[in-house]
């Protein structure tokens, strides 16, 4: 008999993630306890409104709360206001918490974010990122991270160029290369690049599953929610959507089958939990 495979979820969208995510708190820490997992992170998109509730719920049902944020990146200074489209203005980028200084840090750059960074959302940028690190784990984000959109772009100079900088931002041993497995083409050509990166920096993998709904079957609902939020009618062909029904709370057995060859992509979830 093979062990059981374990794994945290680090990358984790509740209903916090407002008409995006669609996991109710208490059902989605009561799913986490019933699939055996020792920890959880919360990762809502550029807010922490959910934080202290999801602490709460974690602690009664035993499991080791996460407390995170999906923050959005300006990729030049967040007071910049210059981009054509809203899909310029920033990237994603994932942090979580790993200490009391990291939390109150974390707080400052989602607090600035609305502040100072406002432009379609509330965007951080490098710099503020550089002064408030301390105590924070970075994990290089979903298809619409920087590092993502260079390498579908073909740009892995540029790519490096911006592994270097978070590199540099959090330390090696506080910035992860952040693989997901969807059955999405872009996907794989990403974590492509992502293990030519590996190979060239000896940075570490962490495999998330950017989970915004709790079952498989929730995929449909949770199409409707984003048309609610985008303000688009289901049968709109130019729309956003999630091309396939993977954005659940997979268990750690579902995730280990995804990395069969990067077994320490799902160690370094473990990892990252104990810190």
């Amino acid at each position: 008999m093979s062990a059981k495979p374990d794994f945290v979820h680090l990358h984790l969208h509740t209903e916090y993630s407002l008409l995006d995510g669609a996991c109710r708190l208490d059902e989605l820490v009561g799913e986490g306890a019933r699939l055996g997992m020792k920890a959880m992170a919360i990762t809502d998109h550029g807010n922490m409104f959910g934080a202290v509730a999801f602490h709460d719920a974690c602690k009664k049902k035993g499991l080791k709360p996460i407390l995170g944020c999906e923050v959005y990146v300006a990729p030049g200074s967040r007071l910049e206001r210059q981009a054509a489209s809203a899909s310029e203005a920033y990237n994603h980028f994932t942090l979580l918490a790993t200490s009391d200084a990291g939390y109150h840090n974390l707080v400052k750059l989602v607090s600035a974010g609305f502040l100072e960074g406002f432009y379609h959302r509330p965007r951080i940028d490098k710099d503020l990122l550089a002064k408030h690190s301390e105590g924070l784990v970075g994990l290089s984000g979903c298809l619409s991270g920087e590092i993502a959109q260079h390498i579908l772009a073909g740009a892995d100079a540029a790519a490096l160029q911006s592994v270097g900088a978070f590199s540099e931002i959090f330390g090696k041993d506080r910035f992860y290369l952040e693989v997901m497995e969807h059955g999405i083409p872009d996907k794989r050509r990403v974590n492509k690049g992502l293990l030519r990166i590996r190979e060239k920096t000896g940075l570490r993998l962490a495999a998330t599953n950017d989970a915004h709904y709790l079952h498989r079957d929730d995929h449909q609902a949770h199409d409707v929610l984003l048309c609610i939020g985008s303000g688009k009618k289901v049968a709109d062909a130019e729309r956003l959507r999630f091309d396939t029904n993977h954005f659940y709370l997979k268990s750690a057995e579902e995730m280990a089958a995804l990395f069969p060859d990067y077994p320490e992509a799902l160690l370094s979830t473990v990892q990252i939990a104990e810190m």
